[in-house]
């Protein structure tokens, strides 16, 4: 009979998202990092804190990447959709391409100008880059800027066998329905590394127990390959509308248990810049 140490280890990239958007996020990412509780970072690079913890972030060992935006407003003139607006504008072929490209460089602009370098990632907020559109002109900003430089695109594409309920799955395959099998096309195609599955997907409500069982799920049904995203913060500002379910994230991903969880479940935290 097989024991749990029989059982070969799994690494996984956990990612903590929108990394520039307020302190109480920031600071709640960098002692997540130095905890060596994640292998990713995805940053907003509009975000009104990014400056101030750019330097803080680049000394850490995780993968710093760009969080593309185009649904959340940080300043005046800011090309911004409401996320039902943007489905429907990339679907219908409405948006302008040159303003999807300017968008795009813009936001490469000024990741290269606070980072001093090429995002080792790139993934969306609220998963946009998969989106029509955006997807195909993403992965041409990304051929001509960066024709030798290796960096992964994030993939929504969903577990099969999770043991999450079912509503939970449901949300996280209407996401990977939004693109998740053409953007892995054509990442694919132009020689670009993805995750295997996304996990971490749920609606956003959750106590600090239930958000635990969540994770232990996660972990089970985790794959070699597999990203965890999360969205922890060690303090709220009053406008977030899913800041009280940061800090209880926060607060499970900073517990003293955590590292006897991933032992638990053989994982390995994993960097998937330095994947073989």
């Amino acid at each position: 009979m097989k024991t749990s140490l029989d059982v070969a280890r799994r690494r996984i990239a956990i990612c903590a998202d929108d990394f520039g958007m307020s302190a109480g996020i920031d600071e709640g990412i960098l002692e997540l990092a130095r905890l060596g509780r994640l292998s990713a970072v995805s940053c907003l690079v509009q975000g009104p804190t990014l400056s101030e913890h750019v330097s803080s972030l680049a000394l850490l060992p995780v993968d710093i990447g760009l969080h593309l935006n185009f649904t959340e407003a940080f300043a005046r003139g800011q090309i911004c959709f409401s996320l039902p607006r943007l489905i429907s504008a990339c679907y219908l072929r409405q948006l302008p391409r040159f303003l999807v490209t300017a968008t795009i460089d813009c936001q490469l602009d000024a990741f290269e100008t606070h980072f001093g370098c090429p995002p080792d990632f790139i993934d969306g907020h609220q998963h946009v880059h998969q989106l029509p559109l955006i997807r195909e002109q993403l992965l041409e900003r990304i051929a001509r800027r960066y024709p030798t430089h290796a960096l992964w695109l994030r993939s929504t594409q969903t577990a099969r066998h999770l043991t999450v309920d079912r509503g939970k799955r449901l949300k996280a395959r209407i996401i990977a329905c939004l693109g998740a099998r053409t953007m892995r096309r054509l990442a694919d195609a132009q020689g670009l590394p993805m995750n295997r599955h996304l996990l971490g997907v749920y609606g956003f409500s959750a106590s600090p127990e239930e958000y635990r069982q969540l994770l232990m799920s996660w972990f089970v049904g985790a794959a070699d390959g597999d990203l965890l995203m999360c969205h922890p913060a060690s303090a709220i500002e009053a406008a977030d509308p899913i800041g009280q379910q940061r800090m209880r994230e926060h607060s499970v991903l900073a517990d003293s248990r955590f590292p006897a969880w991933i032992e638990q479940h053989r994982l390995t935290i994993s960097r998937l810049s330095r994947a073989a």
